[in-house]
């Protein structure tokens, strides 16, 4: 298929596309008599791995390592648990940054409004 109807399919831009071409992260892209881009049909699947696993905070290089053990059968599903697990430990950390950013932003924000109200500004 056309880079085109790739894009149009997964909703991911003609650079993207390419980039994640370049990265490794798309294969198997053969070349049409004109010399346009034929991409697989399973590139769909693939873009589409990878934006999911982007969404979970994965960096492309660690998708590329992924799909790279995926592709050449040395990962099975137990280690593909592994890695979700560690992924998930990561993202758990950062959730417990995050809130307590928010409460430090939520106990500004309060002392912000007390001093407003104490000067009549609200």
């Amino acid at each position: 298929m056309r880079i085109s109807e790739l894009e149009r399919r997964t909703g991911v831009t003609r650079d993207t596309l390419r980039y994640y071409e370049k990265q490794g992260l798309i294969r198997e892209v053969g070349r049409s008599g004109n010399n346009y881009r034929d991409y697989p049909e399973q590139a769909v699947a693939r873009v589409a791995m990878v934006r999911q696993l982007k969404s979970l905070g994965f960096s492309l290089n660690e998708i590329r390592e992924l799909l790279d053990a995926v592709r050449s059968d040395r990962i099975d599903c137990l280690q593909g648990a592994a890695v979700m697990a560690r992924k998930r430990t990561l993202v758990d950390a950062r959730i417990r940054e995050l809130k307590a950013v928010s409460a430090l932003l939520k106990q500004e924000q309060a002392r912000l409004e007390a001093s407003a109200r104490e000067h009549g500004l609200v």
